[in-house]
């Protein structure tokens, strides 16, 4: 197996505006989620959220305390959430083993010991996508499904925004210390992810992006509510939110995505709204 990591260090706002195209890719996509028998990371300054992906094919993939944790074990100071959005696999956490089919989720408390990954068909390898944040406290680890989900029916085929959040690694569906994650599902016809754009200075958020045809596209939306940017990506790709940013998207297709925030509070509603109007 191979872990491969970087670290991703923090940006001003003030400095953001003046990133070219290339610069912005470099400092807030991920563009590299997933390959066969790799577990792939990016460490984030932004609440020192680690993005990551691991794709089991031909063995076992162990998640390594890669060197920036300065920890025996990955897990000793921190805590997962992680979907699986492949087939089906399985994560072995200690002496846990938990079974994960395509969109189901997994909460990983902190704690010493290992965390394996393992699909059970080779020909159809699980894909865990995960985020991880430090933790104050152990919490028990538990498998989340979408029938265990909070569910908000949003938006509207008339505004290409009709969508299903699925809120699963949330304070009111499992006990967490400060990751919060969900899958919100964007119907047919529909592409816009979240408007009217906000940004919750609390806590910072990473989004990442499937069921997307590999001929399309999606343009994700960050910055400034006075000073947007933009980043064109492709599907399972990830991109970091820093808090000061707004994050929205559009694509070219429906798609599903998974975000993930850390911070302050567990508040999900936590969040300062701004008019359609005032982007620019």
């Amino acid at each position: 197996m191979t872990t491969n990591y970087e670290i991703r260090y923090a940006a001003h706002p003030e400095d953001a505006k003046h990133y070219d195209t290339e610069r912005i890719r470099r400092d807030f996509l991920v563009g590299k989620v997933f390959a066969a028998d790799e577990v792939n990371m990016v460490y984030s300054m932004y609440d020192r959220m680690v993005v990551g992906g691991a794709m089991p094919v031909n063995e076992e993939l162990k998640l390594e305390a890669i060197d920036p944790l300065m920890a025996d074990f990955f897990t000793t100071r921190r805590e997962i959430g992680l979907f699986n959005v492949g087939g089906k696999g399985f994560v072995k956490v200690g002496s846990e083993t938990f079974e994960l089919d395509f969109k189901e989720a997994l909460y990983i408390g902190r704690g010493d010991r290992d965390v394996v990954f393992v699909s059970a068909d080779s020909e159809h390898p699980a894909k865990f996508y995960f985020n991880s944040v430090t933790a104050h406290k152990e919490y028990p680890c538990k498998k989340i499904t979408k029938t265990d989900a909070v569910v908000a029916h949003m938006g509207s085929r008339t505004m290409s925004n009709e969508r299903d959040i699925n809120k699963m690694v949330v304070s009111q569906v499992v006990d967490t210390c400060q990751i919060q994650m969900g899958m919100t599902e964007l119907a047919p016809g529909s592409v816009w992810n979240t408007m009217p754009a906000h940004v919750h200075s609390r806590r910072m958020e990473a989004y990442f992006y499937f069921e997307l045809p590999e001929d399309q596209a999606v343009c994700h939306f960050m910055g400034e509510i006075s000073e947007t940017r933009h980043i064109w990506m492709r599907n399972e790709q990830a991109v970091i939110s820093p808090e000061w940013s707004i994050h929205a998207a559009a694509a070219t297709h429906n798609y599903t995505f998974i975000w993930g925030m850390g911070g302050e509070n567990l508040d999900y509603g936590d969040q300062d709204f701004f008019e359609i109007t005032d982007l620019r």
